[in-house]
């Protein structure tokens, strides 16, 4: 969903098994809490979509929440998460000011336009030396080093994905959230293949790449589908996660 907009409706009954299951959870699960004051008592997990990773983010003292805008994700996500789970948009929380000790936003800004105002929420609802932990540079981890990435990397290179670190960081900084030290876990399962790439690409999933412009998207389809192994996945990614504190 980094360049049209995913049915997240539709998306909820294969969700977890096209994105990397469990392993995958579990790795982001244990990235955000090691960003995670050791005295935090409240976190919530936006966008949380069914709760595979919220469900895994538990420590002694520390109450976890989820929120997210689709029913269906939401649905799933309550039946792990029973009775902390909240239907709501990032940008609208119904939680009054300086009321967590932690948010956290996995997967999430790459997909939207409106990252910043994500970002301005997170920072209404923490209290001050709460943290935001999130997921940036997200479409830059992917294919790192590999044929996919020699031939992709050009126009990832033009694009402005909405997560980048280099846009997120002074939106946090306006909002007196504070750049902290970060972590990385790798996203196991999200190996590309080219076959799979050439399907994004014809679903529309680098249409921002291209507005409108088919005979390069043709060109591009062209090119991966040339490249040998067709089905053979690529090295996982490695995906940060960036930890902002809110000032008192």
């Amino acid at each position: 969903m980094a360049d049209t907009v995913l049915d997240y409706e539709a998306e909820a009954a294969h969700y977890d098994r096209t994105r990397g299951g469990v392993p995958r959870a579990e790795a982001a699960a244990g990235a955000v809490l090691r960003l995670v004051p050791a005295g935090a008592r409240t976190l919530l997990d936006l966008a949380c979509g069914t709760g595979l990773v919220t469900e895994r983010l538990t420590r002694t003292g520390l109450r976890v929440y989820g929120a997210d805008a689709a029913h269906a994700m939401l649905r799933t996500a309550a039946g792990r998460l029973p009775g902390r789970t909240v239907r709501a948009d990032a940008r609208r929380l119904p939680l009054p000011d300086a009321s967590l000790d932690a948010v956290s936003a996995v997967w999430l800004l790459h997909l939207v336009p409106f990252a910043p105002d994500i970002v301005a929420e997170a920072a209404r609802v923490l209290r001050p030396g709460g943290v935001l932990i999130a997921t940036v540079d997200k479409d830059a981890a992917h294919d790192v080093g590999s044929d996919i990435d020699e031939i992709l990397r050009p126009l990832r290179s033009a694009a402005s994905a909405s997560d980048r670190s280099d846009l997120i960081t002074p939106h946090a900084a306006a909002h007196g959230l504070d750049p902290a030290p970060g972590t990385d876990f790798t996203g196991h399962g999200q190996g590309g293949t080219p076959r799979d790439t050439v399907r994004k690409l014809r679903s529309g999933y680098f249409a921002s790449w291209f507005d409108g412009d088919t005979a390069s998207a043709d060109a591009l389809a062209a090119a991966l589908g040339a490249l040998p192994d067709q089905d053979r996945p690529r090295a996982d990614p490695r995906y940060r996660l960036a930890r902002f504190v809110r000032r008192g």
